[in-house]
């Protein structure tokens, strides 16, 4: 049930990559939040409420569904604001705490669940979430842009993808999986940043000729 969910979690970061990127209306995306934003408050709900027992995997179940709460009030919170024009900061220092939390479950998930590729995953969430800090929380606008880009890609690596190779039992070797993972981030966000970040970088990175003052 939760690959279902983590299938949507992709649809909404792609499609808020590209609200953030001005390709997509805010209320428009909004609307789409909080659909997300509910089934990922009904999933984990439900996952917890049909563990059974004090056995191993009954708190394996729980360990996981809890770290969905953190993506379903995020969206609720999203969209609510959105809708109702809410300032911004509140939502910045709420992931804050979830990128603090994700790396928690980062943790969790390589000591604990033996599952190294969501490892590498929710660092991913960890570094999206700090980005939302940085630019929702700190009012660090000249990062949108990059932050848009962060966003959209991980709805297809983080979300989407994950989700349909789990669902289709195309999930296959784990540690090869999350060296790929993390080699890709680490790549394409580095890489991206100089192309997309704020306008300093950006001139940087174009300038092909000396000024004349130089």
């Amino acid at each position: 049930m939760e690959n279902v969910g983590l299938l949507y979690v992709g649809a909404v970061l792609f499609l808020n990559g590209m609200m953030l990127l001005g390709k997509v209306d805010s209320k428009a995306a909004a609307v789409f939040n909080l659909f997300v934003g509910g089934l990922q408050v009904i999933t984990p709900t439900y996952l917890i409420i049909s563990s059974q027992g004090p056995s191993a995997a009954a708190s394996n179940t729980i360990l996981l569904a809890s770290g969905l709460y953190l993506f379903g009030f995020t969206y609720l919170y999203v969209g609510i604001g959105i809708l109702a024009g809410l300032d911004t900061t509140g939502v910045g220092y709420f992931s804050l705490f979830v990128a603090i939390a994700a790396v928690g479950y980062s943790v969790a998930s390589f000591k604990i669940l033996s599952n190294s590729p969501f490892g590498v995953i929710w660092l991913y969430w960890a570094f999206l979430w700090a980005l939302y800090f940085v630019v929702f929380g700190l009012k660090e606008e000249s990062l949108t842009r990059y932050t848009g880009w962060v966003t959209a890609i991980e709805g297809w690596v983080t979300g989407a993808i994950p989700a349909f190779l789990l669902l289709t039992g195309a999930w296959r070797n784990v540690y090869v999986s999350a060296i790929a993972l993390a080699a890709f981030g680490v790549v394409v966000f580095a890489a991206l940043y100089p192309l997309t970040g704020p306008p300093a970088s950006r001139w940087r990175l174009t300038r092909t000729s000396p000024s004349p003052g130089s």
